[in-house]
């Protein structure tokens, strides 16, 4: 990602005093999911073979019998889609284990299968250049001790045989799902402790949940966040399963912690593949739709796509995704803020902006003077422009402050409102239908503290 705006440019004789940060700030490793922008869910397990949603754990193991099983083709299949990474559910509420785990009776090692899918995935992930996570429910409708205090003490062992075997892993998804077991007792669950296992083994990957602790569950399974979206809310308000998910579509301004928002959503009606939904997968144009309003309202986009009963990416899943990758590439084909001078009436030093606009070092960033509430940043080139999207971006590292925003175009003769909004955060994009300009600016109305600008671009299609 290109910085268009430069603040703190070495250009300058005196090095310029950075903002100072906004707490709460985001940690290293939620800097770094943030930048994955976008990654696969895969649905597999028994379910797949039993035309089912949820199993109940008394399936025979055998029932999981993929046949042309190619963890590669997934990957092979995300990479050309655009996708960073792939997060496996290693086990689901049914208990089923895709790994051959000691600790459990109902794995691939009684299945009709008898490979290590989570193997085979993490090398093919590692091949590609993919991250590798794995979505781990703690509801195990099949193992014997669920209901008791030694159950959780297997389910640490279990994560514990996940992430000591398979290298890196980028996201640890726990589900806040909470039923009965075989013995009719539902658990209680030691939240605390399984964190404590993820944060010894895997110190980089983020934990998911309804209540993070690094990342939350937007609210809905739809795969968008609402326009207004903070990645900061009362994290102590929340627990895994939380009646109060509503709340979590927006976040909340001036949280007490960072707790960025992940949009979820499966390529299908349901997670698990089945064939009566091989004419239901979304369009190429449905999912530019929730790329928009995820990735472009200050989420992350977490697509799941199911494989089928072969152990395959279905062909009509396949065709969805490039047909994504196509439509997006040509939407973001021309940045227009290469060729643009820009300036402002107020940042934290002067004379610099149209020098260093554009940089590219993403690092830089465009701050406003100490105590400001405001900014207006303008782009300008010599002749009209036709522009299609404006991209923006916080300096996030220093946490998230815009409140409202408005962008403007100049035709020549006067200034016209093509888009409003309040929150950024690491990035939005707004869609401004084919507008003809000479220069763009983005008024910062309200900010919680000096505003912020890493990125202020603008886009025109091919």
């Amino acid at each position: 990602m290109i910085a268009v705006l430069a603040a703190l440019a070495c250009a300058m004789e005196t090095p310029v005093k950075p903002p100072a940060p906004l707490p709460p700030v985001p940690s290293a490793r939620q800097l770094a999911w943030h930048d994955m922008e976008y990654y696969a869910f895969v649905h597999f397990g028994p379910n797949t073979f039993t035309d089912r949603e949820w199993g109940e754990g008394k399936e025979d193991p055998k029932v999981f019998a993929p046949t042309e099983l190619d963890c590669r083709q997934w990957v092979r299949t995300f990479k050309a889609a655009g996708m960073s990474g792939v997060i496996i559910t290693a086990k689901h509420h049914d208990g089923f284990c895709l790994w051959p785990s000691k600790y459990s009776t109902h794995t691939v090692a009684q299945s009709s299968y008898r490979g290590d899918v989570l193997k085979e995935l993490s090398d093919a992930c590692r091949e590609a250049g993919l991250k590798f996570g794995v979505y781990v429910s703690p509801w195990d409708r099949n193992h014997p001790t669920y209901g008791t205090d030694e159950y959780n003490e297997v389910f640490k062992n279990t994560l514990r045989e996940v992430l000591t075997n398979y290298g890196p892993v980028f996201e640890v998804w726990f589900d806040g799902a909470n039923g009965e077991g075989p013995n009719g007792k539902k658990q209680v669950y030691d939240f605390p402790g399984f964190h404590a296992v993820v944060r010894k083994l895997q110190p980089q990957a983020v934990m998911f949940s309804d209540a993070g602790p690094d990342i939350r569950w937007v609210g809905n399974e739809a795969g968008h966040s609402d326009p207004t979206c903070w990645s900061t809310v009362d994290r102590d308000r929340y627990v895994p399963g939380t009646p109060l998910y509503a709340e979590l579509t927006q976040g909340k301004e001036g949280g007490t912690h960072w707790v960025p928002a992940e949009c979820d959503v499966s390529i299908r009606p349901g997670w698990f593949y089945h064939a009566s939904q091989d004419d239901k997968v979304k369009t190429p144009d449905q999912l530019v739709d929730l790329w928009f309003r995820s990735v472009g309202q200050n989420g992350s986009f977490l697509l799941n796509v199911p494989p089928d009963r072969r152990g395959l990416i279905h062909e009509k899943d396949v065709l969805a995704l490039l047909g994504l990758r196509r439509k997006l590439d040509a939407i973001f084909a021309n940045d227009l803020a290469r060729t643009a001078a820009a300036s402002s009436e107020d940042s934290r030093g002067k004379g610099f902006e149209a020098a260093n606009v554009n940089d590219g070092d993403p690092k830089t960033y465009f701050a406003a003077s100490d105590g400001a509430q405001s900014a207006t940043v303008t782009l300008t080139w010599p002749s009209q422009q036709k522009i299609e999207v404006i991209e923006l971006g916080e300096a996030i590292a220093l946490g998230q402050r815009v409140k409202r925003f408005a962008v403007d175009a100049w035709n020549g003769e006067v200034w016209r409102g093509i888009a409003e909004g309040t929150t950024i955060g690491r990035k939005r994009l707004l869609k401004v239908s084919g507008t003809l300009a000479k220069a763009v600016r983005i008024r910062i109305q309200d900010s919680r503290a000096c505003p912020t600008l890493s990125t202020f671009r603008v886009w025109q299609s091919r």
